[in-house]
């Protein structure tokens, strides 16, 4: 039997790129599919590919900044399948900018994409899986800007970050409901990581990038009943490898019965290093 045969599932931003990947992924294990994106006729040309897999799928044309296509995206899937299982947050753009240059409607614009856009499909998908018996699962797409920063990126990181403080919460609130709440950080050579490739002296796969259909095998695994047991997890895959992330946690801790005064603070992190900037690339 397929991996996921008989699940009904929404994946917003999939009329190409990694969405698209994760789409075809996922219709080749059985899933039911209502995909998304802004463009019409790239809309169509990913639904033909699915349907060509056998699957059965409808499109919702729109982006998820607008309220109304976001429930639009759950009531479709509902409608036209009894139910909704899955709910894949992956629509996202970019505007980079650095800091001091970025403008107030470059932030906006992504946020609204990227953060808003999640929390009104998130919202809107629980409340349709919390009518369920069966619950439902929630992934959001996140990226290494929203884990561990990337330069030119304040707002996509913020949004990013934003969609893991999301997740652990909904992973909190939503357990009651029988539905889970991940998130996975895709390692892959796509539209907004190829100019990254293409200015380095490097192949992707030197530089970290899995192919974008190798790395929805991850997906698939997360969003399968094989990973049942995953709860307020967050997946990293690259198609070579898989891992799981730690939320945060404390570390260099000091205690003690009576108040800290700023001198035992300052005895306490004077022999302390900073904790080290994460990097993927181990720099």
């Amino acid at each position: 039997m397929a991996r996921l045969e008989g699940k009904r599932a929404v994946i917003t931003g999939s009329s190409r790129s990694l969405g698209r990947h994760f789409a075809l992924a996922m219709a080749r294990e059985g899933a039911s599919l209502i995909i998304n994106g802004t463009n019409q006729t790239a809309l169509e040309a990913t639904a033909d590919e699915l349907r060509a897999l056998g699957a059965n799928v409808h499109c919702v044309a729109g982006s998820v900044a607008e309220s109304a296509v976001c429930s639009e995206l759950v009531n479709t899937c509902v409608e036209k399948f009894g139910g909704i299982d899955i709910m894949v947050n992956n629509a996202g753009i970019v505007r980079d900018r650095t800091l001091m240059k970025m403008s107030d409607e470059d932030f906006d614009e992504v946020i609204g994409v990227d953060l808003r856009g999640p929390f009104m499909c998130t919202r809107q998908a629980a409340q349709a899986m919390r009518e369920q018996e069966s619950g439902g699962h929630i992934i959001q797409i996140t990226s290494a800007s929203g884990l561990i920063g990337n330069f030119g990126q304040t707002n996509y990181a913020a949004a990013k970050a934003g969609l893991m403080g999301m997740m652990y919460t909904a992973a909190k609130e939503l357990s009651r409901y029988n539905i889970r709440s991940n998130a996975m950080w895709p390692v892959a050579r796509t539209d907004m990581t190829q100019p990254l490739v293409d200015k380095a002296d490097m192949s992707a796969k030197e530089m970290g990038f899995g192919e974008p259909e190798d790395v929805a095998q991850g997906l698939v695994w997360l969003a399968s009943d094989a990973a049942a047991a995953m709860n307020g997890q967050c997946l990293t895959c690259n198609g070579h490898k898989v891992a799981l992330w730690h939320s945060p946690a404390e570390d260099h801790i000091k205690q003690q019965d009576s108040p800290l005064s700023i001198e035992d603070i300052e005895a306490h992190f004077a022999g302390v290093d900073p904790l080290p900037v994460y990097s993927s690339r181990g720099k």
